[in-house]
């Protein structure tokens, strides 16, 4: 993806400050169009659309420096494009084992038991 895509925007970052807190403007917010961006094959275009919507934005105030700021913002658009631009292998759809089924149940049983054990004891039912 060309550098030249990517839109900017810089605002004042949020939070406490001190004598430098609003004049400075070193929050980074990056915007890339998927839907007009170059060199983009189809149909990756159109995963990456699906998973991000029309636009991938980035919004980065981790550090002071608006330099620093654009350069974390660039290298995570490039990792989410890199994340959305790759196919996901189909699940397989598993069942639980037999003893699995049988642990499951087992504890359930026991759980039910301590539960029932916690009831009131019923004054009649007592041998005198």
């Amino acid at each position: 993806m060309p550098a030249a895509e990517v839109a900017w925007r810089f605002d004042p970052s949020g939070g406490p400050g001190g004598q430098h807190a609003n004049r400075s403007s070193t929050r980074a917010e990056a915007v890339i169009d998927l839907t007009t961006a170059g060199d983009v094959e189809v149909e990756v275009r159109k995963r990456l659309v699906a998973k991000f919507g029309a636009e991938l934005r980035v919004i980065v105030d981790d550090t002071r420096s608006q330099a620093r700021n654009r350069e974390i913002a660039l290298d995570r658009l490039e990792s989410r494009l890199r994340d959305g631009s790759t196919v996901a292998k189909p699940r397989k759809p598993t069942r639980p084992s037999r003893s699995a089924k049988a642990r499951r149940l087992q504890a359930k049983r026991h759980r039910s038991e301590t539960k029932r054990a916690r009831g009131r004891i019923d004054p009649t039912a007592h041998d005198a």
